[in-house]
């Protein structure tokens, strides 16, 4: 290969091409069409390999194909067809960081462990609704909940009782802060069998729609009107979210003896 050649190839490895691409590239455009063996032969590389390298070149609509076997034959395209080639690539290269900037860095940062910085997960849908629920039968400890259970019942239909028994059958106790409604009420009924102490308030001036469960280091939302499940991992959060849901509990108490001596 030649001071020439060499730089030429030089170029062609600058824009992703491999060796042997650039090698059989060269060969190729040398020869201006020829048979496997033949561009095998002036690209000094085994004729096995080249195939594989002439269908790489094919589908970069750098060569053609020419008659049928046995003498079918490799033709070189005109070089402007790198150019159109080369454009192709920016284009999709930009599709790509667009896509990387708008939905694959920031979920690849939600899971990045950068030693005590919170970890936050996000979870769409209902399949994401149900699997941050699963992760508080992971608890090791007492839940303590925020719930509005009219919500819960509206959006993931089927799901729950089942998932309180559950919960209950792990020997997972939980106190829960509810708005005084009749699907409320009715849910308190069965707090002894499913492991469940309630605090009701009233509905007029508390009720809230999305669930908030905290366990362990973890703070669990479920947002009904966005389908959309969060988990934040960080012992601070979660320790902090208890101690406000201790003086929430206080509260809930007395509120909601208020409103049973009605």
């Amino acid at each position: 290969m030649n001071e020439s050649q060499s730089e030429l190839k030089n170029l062609l490895l600058e824009i992703d091409f491999s060796r042997k691409e650039a090698d059989v590239y060269l060969a190729i455009l040398a020869l201006g069409r020829g048979t496997a063996s033949k561009i095998a032969r002036e690209a000094h590389i085994l004729r096995t390999t080249v195939y594989e390298i002439l269908s790489s070149l094919f589908n970069k609509g750098l060569v053609t194909l020419s008659g049928k076997e046995p003498k079918q034959e490799y033709v070189a395209e005109s070089p402007d067809r790198l150019q159109e080639y080369i454009s192709s690539q920016v284009e999709r290269k930009q599709k790509d960081l667009k896509q990387a900037e708008s939905v694959l860095i920031p979920q690849l940062k939600s899971i990045h462990n950068t030693g005590n910085r919170p970890k936050v997960m996000f979870y769409e849908g209902r399949e994401g609704l149900e699997k941050v629920y699963e992760d508080t039968l992971s608890s090791h400890e007492e839940i303590r909940a925020y719930a509005t259970y009219d919500d819960m019942q509206a959006t993931l239909p089927g799901y729950f009782p089942d998932y309180f028994f559950r919960r209950a059958a792990k020997g997972i106790p939980i106190r829960a802060i509810f708005p005084y409604t009749k699907a409320g009420i009715d849910l308190s009924k069965d707090d002894k069998i499913q492991m469940r102490k309630t605090a009701m308030i009233p509905a007029d001036k508390y009720y809230f729609s999305p669930e908030i469960n905290i366990y362990d280091n973890k703070v669990m939302i479920a947002s009904w009107k966005e389908k959309l499940g969060i988990i934040i991992e960080s012992h601070e959060i979660a320790d902090a979210m208890k101690k406000v849901f201790e003086l929430a509990w206080a509260e809930a108490k007395r509120l909601d003896l208020e409103l049973k001596k009605v």
